[in-house]
């Protein structure tokens, strides 16, 4: 009898990644003539990045650098929840908090265990701790329950771990 194969679908950033993007863009930042005497921070924790900034320009400046840092190291954008609208900071500075995504939420999931299901492949697909444990017999239909969710349009990064 065939073994039972399983994976997780699970929405992570790597926080050394982040770190290194983040450090990044900080000397990016302190080296450029354009941010020569004006306010540019960037502070983190596990949950939020903080931008600091003179102006709305500079604040947007500061955010396409940490962007683009990041996907040169593979960390994908939507990680990144940008829709908090910047606000006053001390002076005439402006702060911007971005949320870093982390886990599937639960009402996520249910598009994407749908999707999965709907394709009618002969695997289950269950939630648990902010993930997807898929599993089945078959390797080709937990193969192509990966293409499957790399081709739906999400607004979380996925990514495929614990392959057994």
């Amino acid at each position: 009898m065939a073994s039972e194969s399983s994976f997780d679908v699970v929405s992570r950033v790597d926080p050394q990644e982040l770190d290194n993007a983040l450090n990044q863009a900080r000397k990016e930042i302190a080296g450029r003539f354009d941010f020569k005497h004006s306010i540019a921070s960037i502070e983190n924790d596990d949950k939020t990045i903080t931008v600091l900034a003179d102006d709305e320009m500079k604040l947007r400046n500061v955010i396409d650098i940490i962007q683009s840092k990041a996907v040169k190291r593979g960390i994908d954008l939507k990680s990144f929840d940008t829709t908090k609208a910047p606000e006053a900071a001390s002076g005439s500075s402006l702060r911007q908090k971005i949320a870093i995504r982390a886990g599937i939420p639960k009402d996520k999931s249910k598009p994407i265990i749908e999707a999965i299901k709907a394709a009618k492949l002969k695997v289950q697909a269950q939630y648990q701790d902010e993930q997807i444990r898929v599993s089945g017999k078959s390797k080709d239909d937990l193969q192509k329950v990966q293409v499957l969710l790399k081709g739906l349009d999400l607004e979380l990064p996925l990514q495929f771990t614990n392959y057994r």
